[in-house]
């Protein structure tokens, strides 16, 4: 385990870096207390460069996986996987484009032929019914559907390439915008388009980032990716400039789409050429499941679901020279939270324990579209009418101090009201996500629960806008969220990790030693309807 001293010297040197950091050096000064030091020798060894990322399906993976099982085994916790082990194998199926072997040039209209880079000025989604080679002209249909946001726009694009910005008309909320976007895919799928082309927004809160760290689509085997012959693109704002005319005034119509102005149809002077090359193959990846029961007679038989992601991004694009995805924050340090508290509590007597008992599951395939927790909640290792609350650990970034934390299903369940109680102690206020565009709530393995009725609570560290804490937020997901940056040397507040940790344990103790189960709210959208 590295000392105090060599962990603090770390943490500075890892500051000197990016414009953000002097902000958060600014923020925060606090050296680890013995229980962070504990947590991030487990997160060292979780997302160190000898884990290779811990892509799901990989050879890495695995040696992550028995790594967290053997953490669980030595805290004393009993398997609850398959054949009484920690393992629970999820059955997937990947395809991979092939970025090195595929090409895609734009010819304009004067003849010029440019390549444009896989990965780097736009990336496609890789689907097994792909066709290898494709050749077609561009139209710009604004933001895909019409004025009156039901249908394409006057326009036949059969046997051609749909280009539309990827944003929407102002004055629509939220969920009007996910309407909006789920029937601009369906219409634009079904228009006899060649291909549909997305300019990704630069204006969105989170955008795009480039270079992409592959193009690979993973599926579960029972539940197989749609097959779709239509290539779905997405271009990088410089990229999507070459495919307009020096007349059609691509600057303007960026400028206007970001600001949700109406757009223009227009017939595009270029061609888009396509060659793809697939690869496929059937993966394995394992779950990692664990049970310390509980101490009551009764409520023993009831499960708190303690969750994390394992799997990373593993080997990708390079980006400043590091192409490796260490995964850090994204899902590292959270499954470390849980194989330390499984250890703190498996070390209490039995009459100390929580009253009912603690299901640890470690999700694989996160990253890929919640897999491994979609899977786990189609074949659960134990029944889910057991299950009283989900406490699902991802998206968290203890990178400046922690006086607020925005919670996902604050109002959707009793767990809002315990959530508030613990956090109190703590002097941390919580609050509904304030930013429902981003979709965070349906983007974490805690979704897959909410879908099988198992009320949930999944946090974000907060801030108020305009903040130094929004801009090292920010920063850190315009630089680190995804990349190889993620890794050992981002700059940690010990105090909001040991501050965060506590609480989670104290909410996970409370949900667990309360007399009645966490319970869904009428007024929410994902309480259970009498049929």
């Amino acid at each position: 385990m590295p000392s105090r001293k060599t962990l603090w010297s770390g943490f500075v040197l890892a500051m000197v870096g990016g414009a953000a950091w002097p902000v958060f050096a600014a923020l925060a000064s606090n050296p680890p207390t013995p229980e962070t030091e504990k947590w991030w020798a487990q997160v060292t060894a979780l997302s160190g460069d000898a884990m290779e990322g811990r892509d799901t399906g990989t050879a890495a993976y695995e040696q992550a996986a028995r790594y967290v099982a053997d953490q669980f085994a030595a805290a004393g916790l009993k398997p609850a996987g398959e054949g009484g082990t920690f393992f629970q194998r999820v059955p997937m199926h990947q395809v991979e484009l092939d970025a090195a072997r595929s090409f895609v040039t734009v010819t304009a209209a004067a003849g010029r032929v440019e390549p444009l880079k896989l990965l780097h000025d736009l990336t496609i989604v890789a689907n097994a019914a792909l066709l290898a080679n494709l050749e077609g002209p561009l139209t710009f249909v604004g933001y895909g559907l019409n004025a009156a946001g039901s249908s394409l726009p006057d326009i036949d694009l059969r046997g051609r390439i749909a280009v539309y910005f990827n944003g929407a008309p102002t004055g629509l909320s939220a969920s009007e915008g996910a309407a909006y976007a789920a029937l601009r895919l369906k219409v634009l799928r079904t228009s006899g388009a060649l291909a549909t082309i997305s300019i990704a927004n630069p204006a969105v809160i989170e955008p795009v980032r480039w270079p992409a760290a592959y193009a690979r689509s993973v599926a579960l085997v029972e539940k197989p990716a749609q097959p779709n012959p239509q290539p779905a693109i997405t271009i990088s704002v410089e990229a999507a400039a070459k495919l307009f005319g020096p007349d059609q005034n691509f600057a303007a119509i960026l400028q206007d789409g970001m600001k949700g102005l109406p757009l223009p149809t227009l017939a595009l002077p270029s061609t888009l050429t396509l060659h793809l090359v697939l690869t496929q193959k059937d993966i394995s990846s394992p779950n990692i499941v664990a049970i310390l029961p509980g101490s009551d007679a009764a409520l023993g038989a009831e499960h708190v679901v303690l969750s994390a992601h394992l799997d990373g991004y593993g080997y990708g694009t390079p980006v400043g020279g590091d192409a490796l995805y260490n995964g850090t924050l994204d899902d590292a340090a959270y499954v470390a939270l849980l194989t330390e508290f499984a250890r703190e509590q498996a070390a209490l007597p039995i009459a100390q324990r929580a009253r009912r008992s603690l299901l640890f599951c470690i999700f694989t395939g996160e990253e890929k579209g919640l897999l491994g927790s979609v899977y786990y909640t189609a074949h659960p290792t134990v029944p889910i009418r057991t299950m009283v609350a989900d406490l699902n650990l991802d998206q968290l970034r203890p990178i400046f101090p922690l006086r607020i934390l925005t919670m996902e299903g604050i109002a959707d369940s009793t767990l809002g009201d315990v959530a508030r109680t613990v956090a109190k102690k703590f002097s941390i206020e919580l609050r509904p996500d304030l930013e429902p565009e981003r979709r965070l709530f349906l983007r974490a393995d805690n979704y897959s629960f909410v879908q099988a009725g198992v009320p949930i609570a999944a946090f974000v560290f907060g801030y108020d806008r305009g903040s130094a804490e929004e801009t090292v937020y920010r920063d850190w997901y315009a630089r680190r969220y995804h990349r190889p940056q993620d890794n050992l040397a981002t700059p940690i507040d010990w105090a909001a990790a040991a501050k965060f940790n506590r609480f989670y344990a104290e909410l996970a103790l409370a949900v667990a030693n309360a007399d009645a189960r966490p319970a869904w709210l009428p007024a929410s959208r994902y309480a259970p309807r009498a049929q």
